[in-house]
């Protein structure tokens, strides 16, 4: 692929002007009002229903994120079933570019974006948490939510689904990061602007850079070169 980089400038920009929509106001501005009537909508169904309890719980256990890394497995699966033995090695591949892309864009947004913020289930008083309703082990607080870093590995994932495999393949992708990324935002773990700005931002700087230019083709044909060719064999 050629580097298009009008296209990364717009997601680039697009970017920034989400990130400054939520940062610059005082109190974050309306983003705060969206938050706060998300995470309450939420919290109070918790008192209220036994089996919603159990079902937060359930869906924020970390087997869980199993589930969630099981379905992404199986959207490639799809597609890897269907190649010859040359392709399958080139899917397996991508699957493990993408997992570098996802490592570096998180590690750079955790460190470069200037926030620090503890999630809504500790930073609003006298709320229900699904942690004191049920001993069992779940995730319904953080000390440090921003960016959500569940969110951004499942959207980088989107945009390697929509970069290698079209885009019915994205918009399953989509569907995958609002079945796995929002019971996080249900629970209190995370506030909705941790996804929808931290996240989001995250992808539309990062990714770009990496999709839009020869880096990741470069990247999977050096792993090709160099990978044990015992990833051909059927």
């Amino acid at each position: 692929m050629k580097t298009r980089i009008t296209g990364i400038l717009l997601l680039n920009i697009a970017g920034l002007a989400l990130f400054f929509s939520w940062f610059l106001p005082a109190n974050h501005g309306f983003w705060y009002s969206l938050d706060s009537g998300i995470f309450h909508f939420f919290n109070q169904g918790l008192a209220e229903s036994r089996a919603y309890v159990w079902f937060l719980a359930v869906t924020n256990n970390r087997a869980f994120d199993g589930c969630s890394l099981l379905t992404m497995g199986s959207l490639m699966l799809h597609f890897w079933l269907k190649e010859q033995p040359q392709g399958r090695r080139r899917i397996i591949i991508i699957g493990l570019v993408m997992l570098l892309a996802a490592v570096i864009v998180n590690q750079l947004a955790q460190h470069l974006m200037p926030v620090k913020r503890a999630s809504p289930s500790l930073f609003f008083p006298d709320v229900y948490r699904v942690s004191d309703l049920l001993h069992i082990s779940t995730k319904d607080a953080s000390k440090d939510s921003f960016p959500g870093d569940h969110g951004m590995m499942l959207l980088i994932f989107a945009t390697f689904m929509w970069r290698y495999f079209g885009l019915k393949a994205f918009a399953i992708a989509l569907l995958i990061v609002v079945v796995f990324a929002f019971p996080r935002v249900m629970i209190g773990a995370h506030w909705f602007t941790d996804i929808a700005i931290g996240s989001l931002t995250a992808v539309l700087i990062g990714m770009p850079w990496i999709l839009l230019t020869p880096l990741s083709d470069k990247t999977i044909a050096l792993f090709d070169r160099h990978l044990p060719q015992a990833f051909n064999k059927k």
